[in-house]
């Protein structure tokens, strides 16, 4: 595995045909909706890459699904995600203080550093071979959702420079096709492309932007990486890749751009101005809120011979964006340990976004030390805007959601082990506050004593069935004799009444209350409809509190509302003719 080494996003793509891990489809297809519906239909069945070659209304053809499996991710990378997450730690800890003796068990790793740098510029750089009046129709751009307010780009690679230090910066942003000439420029404001802007803006300088668009497989892992600030994503690129990247000067602007790109849009932002963006579907697996963001003026669109267009779909878990995610995840998440030693290992579950929840393994070894630990997560880069944080002994497998749940039943106590913040940045997709980019945090500390709890606390409980005596509960599921999930489609605020007045359920310290959408049978969809849909401040409720002056203490049994609200945008879902047309033509593709 870690001898292939990809050049470009083409000779990955070859590879993976030649080892029988492409599909390629020569039949028309609709950039608008009929190949999202084919991507997600290959990822739900553990498919292959998926190679588009004659798409409707444009001459180039479009990749989709490329990191796809897990297998599929080891191979783009050269590596095991999990196996050089290890590697990092172990050479970090060597380093902490630098011993000479350390160093002949680091020369293996010291080789790959020297790596984490670019070569020359290129004067004839493939993604400059052609520079023929492209624009933005021309290109194969898609709309995944029915109701997306437009088609946009979902694998461009954005680069910027700070004005005032010249650092780099690339990230993944998604991109809307306003006109032939103007795309949207969605970038959070807790991201680096978004810092730039604003440093422009404060100093009236202009602001020169070039949007990627493929380039080896490694490169475009490196621009959803969670890197330290300061970490420039290309050259980590080059780290992943065990060489130098090849870079080139931009044609508008001095910015520097990878060398092996299949197309480059080069443009300038305008300053404080903006175009009403979205909505979108998005790895929520709802339709991201309509907001104004900056946008780029397109000055031309430079091309490699015979390129093809790289995409994305994210939606709904599951899809593609899972497994760069846990790759990240498996990477990034032991140096964690670095800040705090206390950490054995970490978790963020795609079925939730990622975001919305992360389970810690952890050796706590003085009163609080779960707390500290949350907070230090809260205030490290992108892990700042984790909405639910779960913290289990030092032993148990993060994730393993079923041991998780055992232990959270068994060991949370809502008076001494609830950490509630509100009103803390939250991930620009987030909904469930209805206030964009702001929300509320919590943490459930379910560690107890620190030892084993019993089996009893995992084996499977049976119930009379709660819907004999109370209607409103459409269907429930039991996940331990302490936690149980209901669907319901009644007032949630009523249930919730009527449970804690009535002693329904009483048998169960936590309750988790979803809408009867979720089928509570499937793991992915159960944590999909439960994390996504609450704001801690508002959505959690408490069978007791006490008050005293500003602090409140909250006592009984929990329930977490996580219902659809009326403020919640819609739910992704694809067109049923869209859906009737792909499954009849699927043996043809």
């Amino acid at each position: 595995m870690a001898d292939h080494n990809f050049d470009d996003l083409q000779s990955y793509v070859n590879f993976l045909d030649r080892i029988g891990d492409l599909k390629r489809i020569k039949g028309e297809v609709d950039p608008i909706l009929e190949i999202t519906e084919i991507s997600c239909k290959t990822i739900e069945n553990n498919g292959p890459a998926l190679l588009f070659e004659n798409v409707l209304g444009s001459r180039y053809p479009v990749v989709t699904n490329i990191f796809g499996s897990e297998e599929r991710l080891k191979l783009a990378l050269g590596c095991d995600p999990k196996e050089l997450g290890q590697e990092i730690l172990f050479f970090m800890e060597k380093m902490m203080p630098p011993k000479i003796g350390n160093i002949f068990d680091l020369l293996p790793f010291i080789k790959k550093i020297t790596n984490f740098r670019s070569k020359e510029l290129l004067s004839n750089a493939p993604c400059q071979q052609l520079e023929d009046k492209l624009n933005l129709s021309s290109l194969p751009i898609l709309k995944c959702w029915p109701e997306d307010g437009g088609r946009f780009i979902t694998m461009g690679l954005t680069i910027t420079e700070s004005p005032k230090d010249f650092k780099r910066n690339m990230g993944m942003y998604r991109l809307q096709m306003h006109d032939d000439y103007t795309l949207g420029m969605h970038w959070h404001p807790h991201k680096g492309g978004a810092s730039h802007y604003h440093e422009a803006c404060q100093m009236g300088t202009d602001f020169p932007a070039a949007i990627i668009l493929g380039g080896d497989p490694s490169l475009i892992f490196a621009s959803i990486a969670p890197l330290p600030e300061n970490i420039d994503e290309l050259l980590f690129s080059a780290f992943l890749k065990k060489k130098p990247i090849r870079l080139t000067r931009a044609k508008t602007s001095n910015l520097k751009i990878p060398a092996n790109a299949e197309f480059v849009i080069e443009g300038f932002v305008p300053l404080n101005e903006t175009k009403l963006e979205g909505p979108f579907g998005d790895h929520f697996g709802h339709y991201s809120m309509e907001q104004q963001f900056p946008y780029l003026n397109v000055k031309t669109i430079t091309r490699k011979h015979n390129a093809i267009f790289p995409a994305t779909v994210v939606g709904r878990p599951p899809k593609e964006d899972m497994f760069l995610g846990m790759a990240a995840t498996a990477i990034f998440g032991p140096l964690i340990k670095l800040i705090n030693p206390e950490i054995m290992d970490i978790w963020a579950f795609y079925e939730a976004g990622f975001h919305n929840l992360l389970v810690i393994s952890l050796d706590e070894k003085y009163p609080k030390n779960s707390v500290k630990s949350m907070m230090s997560i809260w205030g490290t880069g992108q892990l700042s805007l984790t909405k639910c944080i779960i913290t289990v002994p030092s032993f148990v497998d993060p994730r393993n959601i079923e041991l998780v749940f055992g232990y959270l039943g068994a060991n949370f106590h809502s008076s001494a082990d609830l950490t509630l913040i509100q009103t803390t940045p939250l991930d620009t997709l987030d909904f469930t506050s209805g206030t964009m980019h702001i929300g509320s945090k919590v943490g459930f500390n379910a560690i107890g004593d620190g030892k084993e709890i019993s089996k009893d606390n995992f084996n499977p409980v049976v119930i009379k069935d709660p819907r004999s005596n109370y209607k409103h509960i459409k269907d429930f599921r039991v996940m331990n004799k302490n936690i149980v999930v209901i669907s319901s489609d009644y007032s949630a605020k009523k249930l919730i009444d009527e449970i804690f007045l009535n002693k329904i359920l009483d048998n169960f310290k936590i309750i988790f209350l979803v809408s009867i959408d979720i089928n509570l049978i499937d793991d992915v969809d159960l944590l999909w409809g439960i994390f996504t849909r609450f704001d801690p401040s508002l959505d959690i409720h408490f069978e007791k509190f006490e008050k005293k002056s500003s602090s409140i203490k909250f006592e009984g049994r929990m329930i977490v509302d996580a219902t659809f609200k009326s403020w919640y945008p819609k739910l992704i879902t694809m067109d049923d003719e869209i859906s009737t047309m792909v499954k009849d033509k699927w043996k043809n593709y």
